[in-house]
Parts: structure tokens; C-alpha cells; sequence
């Protein structure tokens, strides 16, 4: 195993909405339990909210979000999935009291590993912030060119391994590091940017493209309220760059605006060549996370746009 050059010292969310008040925390019935919100929130006064991002903007779009007081809300914490720009300036004016912020982390770290504070929430909107301080990062064989490497962590919120399971455990946990299996790079202020799940990396006629760059790319662009980049067969590249967005409040999209705006952003290899638009949210398992094996079984991808 070889350890980077880099080595920083230092919050994955529960991702199903989860609101506190005190010491007394309440779980939504599920991630799109939208008027569960309302009533948490205005008759049991919540001060902090956990959820992805796409959930925050369905709520502050919703008719009745105007009329509520959120003037006791003081934390709303978000994750999981790529997040806009001017999505965080949108919370921020819609939570005016709270502190907002990027969260990551897994299972295996006892949920946080990293967090983007309130300061730098808007302008490292594609961060997931600084290692927190028991928390040690560094990445194993970073691209000389990139730097991007699989993201290791240790510190004492890492577990020892996984329960009846010797190979697994001795696979993932080497050295004191926990293998992550996520792509990642790590920026000169201690900065931590996930670029993709090892196994969700597109590989477009042998160059890489990371679905979540994309994914950034794509849900900041007008009219977007959620977006997947996958892999779609392809006879002679191997596989091609697939994009799945949502309409912002059942909005029409653009697609060709969609794909302006990514180009601004993104190299032409990794603009989506295929793309399909879905009126029902990204399917996700309960920790938050798209299920891109669902998705690509679920989608009808027809001609590639190029």
C-alpha cells in the first residue's frame, strides 16, 4: 500500500430527514416525507435538519414553506449527493438563523469523517470539507496528474472490521487504514473532494470520467432539481457517459441547456452523451445514496444525443 504525499489531519448525514430538538431526535417516515417536515418543524420548533439536497429544495419550493417559522432552526446539514452553488445560497436565505453545511462519512466511520463548515459552504459547494480532528485522511496511489488516489481513513470512529466476515475485514481495513472505495483528492488547504465510488467510475474508450464531476456539473445547471451520470454499454467506446435528471418542481428541462451549461464546465469527453429525463425522484437506499444498478435498469436510454 503506498500512502500519499499528503496526509491531512481534521459529516456523512443521516440522510433521511432527521430533526433535533435537544436531546430528543425524530426521523421522518422517509426521505420524501414532505409534511412530516412541516409538522416537525412547526409544532415540535426542530433546530436541526439533516437531509440531501434535493429534499431541501422541494421543501422551500412547496406552497406552505413561506408561512413557516424556521426562526428556531439553527443547523441544517446536508449530504449524499452533489449540491449547487446556488442551492446553498438559497438555504441560507431560506434559514437565516442557521449554520449550513457539507457532511461525509460512512458506516465503517461511525457516520462523520469530514465536514464543510458554514464559511466555505458556498464557495466549495463540491467539497465535503476538512477531515475532522480525530479523523486522519490520505489517499492511496493518487494519479500523478490528478491526484485523485482511493480514499483511506483512520481514527478512533473507524470500526475494527466486520462482524463474521475474516476476508472482507482484512481486504478493507489494511494497515490501520480503512479502504473507502471512493475516489477522492485532497486540495492544499486540507480541502476533500469525493469524485466518484470506485466501481461507479465511467471508463469512456479508456478515459476515466468521474460520475459525481459530472454530476455537479449537471445539478447546478437551470431547471435541475437532481442528476446521475452512469455508464451506458457502448459497442465501440465501452461505455458512454449517461446523464438522469429530475425537473425542479416538475419544471421542463432544456436538455440542451443542460448540456451548454455542462460543457462550460467539463471536459467533451465527459459531457453526457445520453440523456434521459425522469419525473419521479432518484431511486436511493435508506442511507441516501442513488442506486445506479436501479437506475440503469430502470431507464430508457434511446439514441445518444452524439
Amino acid at each position: 500500500m503506498s500512502v500519499p504525499l499528503f496526509h491531512v489531519t481534521g459529516c456523512n448525514s443521516q440522510l433521511i430527514p432527521v430533526l433535533e430538538l435537544g436531546g430528543r431526535v425524530e426521523i421522518l417516515a422517509s426521505a420524501l416525507d414532505i409534511d412530516g417536515f412541516f409538522v416537525a418543524v412547526a409544532e415540535h420548533h426542530v433546530n436541526q435538519l439533516v437531509s440531501v439536497p434535493a429534499i431541501y429544495h422541494a421543501v422551500m419550493r412547496h406552497p406552505r414553506f413561506a408561512e413557516l417559522d424556521v426562526s428556531g432552526v439553527r443547523w441544517v446539514s446536508y449530504g449524499g449527493a452533489p449540491i449547487a452553488e446556488s442551492l446553498v445560497h438559497a438555504i441560507k436565505d431560506a434559514f437565516p438563523n442557521a449554520r449550513v453545511g457539507n457532511g461525509f462519512g460512512l458506516t465503517e466511520t461511525s457516520s462523520l469523517t469530514s465536514f464543510l463548515p458554514h464559511e466555505e459552504a458556498a464557495e466549495h459547494a463540491d467539497s465535503v470539507g476538512f477531515a475532522l480532528p480525530v479523523v486522519d485522511l490520505a489517499l492511496d496511489q493518487p494519479d500523478a496528474h490528478t491526484g485523485v488516489g482511493e480514499l483511506l481513513v483512520r481514527g478512533p470512529n473507524v470500526v475494527q472490521g466486520y462482524w463474521g466476515k475474516a476476508q472482507a475485514t482484512a481486504e478493507t481495513f489494511v494497515e490501520h487504514w480503512l479502504h473507502t472505495g471512493d475516489l477522492a483528492r485532497i486540495d492544499r488547504d486540507g480541502l476533500l473532494y469525493i469524485v466518484d465510488r470506485m466501481k461507479d467510475m465511467i471508463n469512456r474508450g479508456g478515459e476515466n470520467v468521474y460520475s459525481i464531476e459530472v454530476e455537479n456539473a449537471l445539478v447546478a445547471a437551470p431547471g435541475v432539481s437532481e442528476a446521475a451520470a452512469v455508464a451506458v454499454p457502448d459497442e465501440m467506446m465501452g461505455e458512454k457517459v449517461g446523464a438522469v435528471l429530475v425537473p425542479a418542481g416538475g419544471a421542463r428541462i432544456d436538455v440542451e441547456t443542460v448540456l451548454e451549461h455542462a460543457r462550460s464546465r467539463l471536459a467533451d469527453f465527459k459531457v453526457p452523451q445520453y440523456v434521459a429525463v425522469r419525473q419521479q425522484p432518484l431511486p436511493r437506499n435508506p442511507g441516501g445514496k442513488v442506486l445506479k444498478a436501479q437506475l440503469r435498469q430502470e431507464t430508457d436510454w434511446g439514441e445518444p444525443l452524439r
